[in-house]
């Protein structure tokens, strides 16, 4: 994968953000979005092969829209300003997710505000075995990675419904959001190594995933 050509694109794009553009340049786009999707296969096969419990995603099936949901969001511009794709995905949710763009590079995995069936059962098992995340979420190199839960402003101000004010683990119980993130230099994408990298973030993230796989799934 030439990702100094991804970048070139994504520029050129962001400076002709429209229809007529893209439909001029349909072929290169393409020809992009087959070469990050053939990365995306590599990787998936890889990843097969360190983790048992790893639900094969092609990269066609992992790959993003490039456009932008203007339904939801009209004052968006039309396309956006990187390639994003969710490997390991069983659902849409819980998967590792991997942006290559402009505005930022990064690899995440977890729940972001899941439905309130998934979130429940998150916070049965924080409950029942807190402790187990806490030590995963301690690690001094996961701390390092990743720095913690990701801060989302949808973390309650009181207790939520059912669990006690002075739960021992009162502060992960009031998260809506149970995801971690590791942000990339865009000198990192252009390294040799770079697949090599994000398995080791993978690696890195995978008991905190399986927390969460075994905490919505039992």
């Amino acid at each position: 994968m030439d990702f100094v050509e991804l970048f070139q694109f994504l520029e050129e794009l962001q400076k002709n953000n429209h229809k007529e553009w893209m439909d001029a340049n349909r072929k290169h786009y393409h020809h992009i979005r087959n070469s990050f999707i053939q990365w995306l296969d590599e990787l998936d096969s890889k990843l097969t092969t360190i983790d048992p419990d790893y639900y094969s995603t092609p990269g066609k099936k992992g790959i993003n829209r490039i456009n932008n949901n203007l339904l939801f969001h009209p004052n968006k511009p039309i396309y956006k300003d990187h390639f994003g794709a969710g490997l390991d995905q069983k659902t849409k949710q819980g998967d590792f997710y991997i942006e290559i763009g402009l505005s930022q590079c990064l690899l995440a995995g977890g729940y972001w505000r899941p439905e309130s069936k998934t979130l429940n059962s998150i916070r049965e098992a924080i409950d029942y075995n807190g402790e187990e995340l806490v030590n995963i979420l301690n690690k001094k190199n996961f701390k390092k990675t990743f720095g913690g839960l990701y801060p989302d402003d949808g973390i309650l101000k009181s207790a939520p419904k059912g669990y006690r004010s002075d739960h021992e683990h009162i502060d992960l119980l009031k998260h809506k959001t149970f995801a971690v993130v590791h942000e990339l230099d865009k000198t990192d994408v252009f390294k040799d190594n770079f697949t090599e990298k994000v398995i080791e973030i993978y690696k890195e993230m995978l008991p905190f995933r399986r927390y969460l796989r075994q905490a919505v799934t039992v």
